[in-house]
């Protein structure tokens, strides 16, 4: 009688799994469509001549970019030199030394000529102390603020409160941008009459192309597995997933690596939070919630084309510290503003996005690893179990690989960035690869997110960089 019942259970959990998948799949298969079609619409312009009006100052907003950074000595001095190259009429670049304990300080300072100046800052938001206030001698564009450690978020409110111009840029202090990227990301917001309050761009790995003082010259592929299979995710997340997303102002996410915002609704938002790991979404949600509240018609969106090349961990060691990070910065947004959660008074984000990234992003990754152990023990069970196996893994590998593998062939249809049929060709053939060891890894490392949530662990845990430019 107890074995009958457990054999139920088993029988009922195998239903839930195969039909949770196939929800999962059904709702990808949306978002899949929705970026065709919007790429497919976007890539029959001339894109050359779109942006050439946008290069003069008159039709330009001006732009404060802020560079946090910490322990960055690897990629600092090649970062700022792309961003002084960049095809962008006006500008001003803040580096924030965060505390750093290299010589990320000493470098820029070197390098570029800092002087130290008495400037009065506007405190907007509250902040760490700052130590000093540096400005180029060369170049009098580009500011460095050295400040106390206290982490990114506190960084970047520091950038926020010295910026002089009305729209910031956040980016990662190991990111190189392409010439035209601010001319991209910033035509929607130009556009809009200030209806876009956000613009986010794509977020390339830079592991394995040529970059020279701070410039791209040649685009190229990682020869790490692990480095691969992080292309073809972040092509799925920003090709797929973002573009669907963002097309009905569903967007919840705009990397920390490389956005553009309002400066007047960042502090309205009160700046970025310090007591969270996952900053960036929890500020985009938190604007949303504003706007909302406020009963405003007004956009936060994604932008495919502008791109920035940043390094990724090649060390599994590092790679997993930052998905487990990453999981529990998604749950403390969700949980911060879990009032939104089926809430028609926020729109669409209430009663779409918001579900859907507590049902398929959160909660996903413990189903999945069930699913896992279900496969293995249902081989020994045997009978309608191991069919229900056999379901659940097709079902797995349509999630992963097959997705996957779109998402590389909406690469090479839209942007194509990879200039070598051999590079498609990899990405591809490692798509297939990913159901078999790259995405039960990444589910792992995000269940142990989890349960660092569950310990109440807190830290970002200390990330390794070798620099991506000579």
């Amino acid at each position: 009688m107890i074995l009958q019942w457990w054999m139920n259970i088993a029988l009922f959990f195998g239903i839930f799994i195969a039909i949770y998948m196939v929800i999962i799949i059904v709702f990808y298969t949306a978002i899949l469509i929705t970026s065709l079609l919007q790429l497919r619409r976007e890539y029959q312009l001339n894109r050359e001549q779109t942006f050439e009006e946008y290069a003069n100052e008159l039709y330009t907003k001006p732009v404060s970019i802020i560079v946090p950074a910490y322990n960055e000595e690897a990629g600092i001095i090649q970062s700022v030199r792309s961003l002084l190259s960049i095809n962008y009429p006006l500008y001003e670049i803040i580096v924030v030394n965060d505390g750093s304990k290299d010589s990320t300080l000493n470098k820029v300072i070197e390098y570029y000529d800092m002087k130290k100046i008495d400037k009065v800052i506007r405190k907007q938001v509250e902040t760490k102390k700052v130590k000093g206030i540096y400005q180029s001698a060369v170049l009098p564009k580009l500011y460095m603020i050295d400040k106390d450690n206290g982490g990114k978020a506190d960084a970047l409110n520091v950038g926020l409160n010295f910026s002089n111009f009305p729209y910031i840029c956040s980016l990662d202090g190991d990111s190189v941008l392409e010439a035209d990227a601010f001319l991209k990301v910033m035509k929607p917001i130009m556009d809009s009459n200030e209806e876009v309050v956000a613009s986010g761009g794509s977020i390339r790995i830079a592991n394995g192309c040529t970059i020279q003082n701070g410039h791209i010259l040649k685009i190229g592929l990682s020869k790490h597995p692990l480095v691969i299979m992080q292309i073809i995710e972040y092509l799925r997340a920003f090709l797929m997933g973002r573009i669907g997303l963002s097309k009905h102002n569903l967007l919840l996410i705009i990397s920390g690596a490389f956005g553009v915002f309002s400066k007047q609704w960042v502090i309205k938002a009160g700046g970025y939070r310090t007591n969270t790991v996952g900053e960036d979404m929890e500020l985009v949600v938190r604007i949303h919630r504003l706007l909302k509240e406020a009963n405003l018609n007004k956009k936060i969106i994604y932008v495919p084309d502008p791109v920035c090349w940043t390094e990724v961990p090649e060390d599994i060691t590092y790679l997993r510290r930052q998905r487990r990070r990453w999981h529990r910065g998604l749950f403390e947004s969700l949980w911060n503003h879990r009032k939104l959660t089926f809430n028609s008074k926020y729109g669409s984000i209430g009663m779409i996005s918001f579900p859907y990234f507590w049902l398929i992003e959160f909660l996903g990754p413990i189903v999945e690893l069930l699913g896992y152990i279900y496969t293995i023990v249902a081989v020994f069970l045997g009978g309608i179990y191991l069919e229900f196996a056999i379901l659940i893994f097709l079902l797995s590998c349509i999630y992963g690989s097959i997705f996957s593998m779109a998402a590389v062939l909406l690469e090479e249809w839209s942007l194509r960035k990879y200039p070598k049929i051999t590079h498609i060709l990899t990405l591809f053939f490692y798509s297939i690869t990913e159901s078999f060891w790259y995405r039960p890894l990444t589910v792992f490392w995000r269940c142990e997110g989890i349960w660092q949530l569950i310990r109440k662990e807190k830290g970002w845990g200390e990330m390794k960089r070798k620099g991506v430019s000579e």
